[in-house]
């Protein structure tokens, strides 16, 4: 899914679209993996909304049997020349969900530089939240250099994880403590946004979330606010309301204060994302994210968005009997 960071604006599989060019000098190129808009390697973050006390019991017979599947694909654009493509599955069962993602730079930017990335968040449903326990994201650039970053996780606290490369010691960077890893989401967990409630997710209500994330490097938190309603219709699936969010992003540890691209994120109030439904539950992801850049618009746009729903385990086996 889409992806975002303090070192780059999207990404799709775990890379990076950094708002300013900076791989032309050597850094992180354009790369998507479904959506994540604004801290490093992970995402516009939309994890889930907290359910009502009230009615909790009859809510959550509600969740268990909330199931369905997304097969989705987005285009990036940059000043409208595409520069970027990738695919995402998300799975969403009973008990536990998966969502795995790939993408590669395309077009003029491959020319300067080739790469693709792939990442993976696995992880369970309780009381109708996802709750991960484990996170990949991979990404081979040309002349065979890798970004691997790898997450176990417990109860929304890391227990064990690797960067490759590691992180280089700097005067400047502010550490991550034991208290930032924990209380997390991983990127792609944090942009499926349950919204809680019976009646239509796509309401207002579905942008006031903030999200603590990790990527492996950089502890951010990512808020969002109600901005409109929208109509889409897509070339291969979804038609029907989103919602659109404004996105505001927050480092906490593991940047640098004075690096630009910080300090541009932070000062950023133009971000927004599209969420649409994910058929047979009440979690909704990015159909569309945008952010502006000194070089023109950013947007990463789903060309094709085919959901289905599920029927619960229990259901199936009875219609087997």
């Amino acid at each position: 899914m889409l992806q975002a960071g303090p070192r780059g604006i999207a990404s799709l599989s775990g890379a990076a679209v950094e708002p300013f060019p900076r791989r032309l000098k050597g850094n992180r190129p354009f790369v998507f993996v479904p959506p994540q808009p604004l801290a490093r390697r992970a995402g516009c973050a939309f994890a889930v909304a907290v359910g009502v006390v009230v009615g909790a019991a009859a809510d959550s017979a509600r969740v268990a049997a909330a199931q369905g599947r997304l097969d989705a694909e987005y285009v990036v654009t940059l000043a409208g020349i595409p520069i970027g493509r990738g695919n995402w599955a998300v799975e969403i069962a009973e008990d536990q969900f998966s969502a795995s993602a790939s993408g590669a730079t395309t077009g003029l930017l491959q020319f300067f530089t080739g790469a693709h990335g792939t990442s993976v968040s696995r992880g369970t449903v309780s009381g109708g939240q996802m709750v991960p326990t484990s996170y990949v994201a991979t990404i081979n650039y040309d002349r065979g250099r890798v970004d691997d970053v790898r997450m176990a996780l417990s109860g929304g606290n890391v227990k064990d994880y690797s960067v490759e490369p590691p992180v280089k010691p700097n005067p400047a960077l502010v550490p991550v403590s034991d208290g930032d890893r924990r209380g997390v989401l991983d990127p792609m967990t944090s942009v499926l946004d349950r919204v809680a409630g019976t009646g239509d997710p796509i309401m207002p209500e579905a942008c006031n979330r903030r999200i603590s994330v990790f990527d492996g490097r950089v502890r951010y938190d990512l808020q969002s606010e109600f901005k409109r309603i929208e109509a889409v219709k897509t070339d291969r699936g979804y038609e029907g309301p989103v919602v659109v969010c404004a996105v505001y992003f927050q480092p906490i540890s593991g940047y640098v204060p004075e690096r630009p691209a910080i300090k541009y994120l932070v000062a950023l109030r133009d971000a927004e994302v599209w969420l649409a439904p994910i058929s047979g539950t009440r979690v909704l992801v990015p159909y569309r994210f945008s952010i502006p850049t000194p070089i023109g618009l950013g947007v990463l746009q789903a060309t094709q968005f085919v959901s289905a729903a599920r029927p619960p385990r229990s259901t199936a086996a009875a219609k087997t009997q």
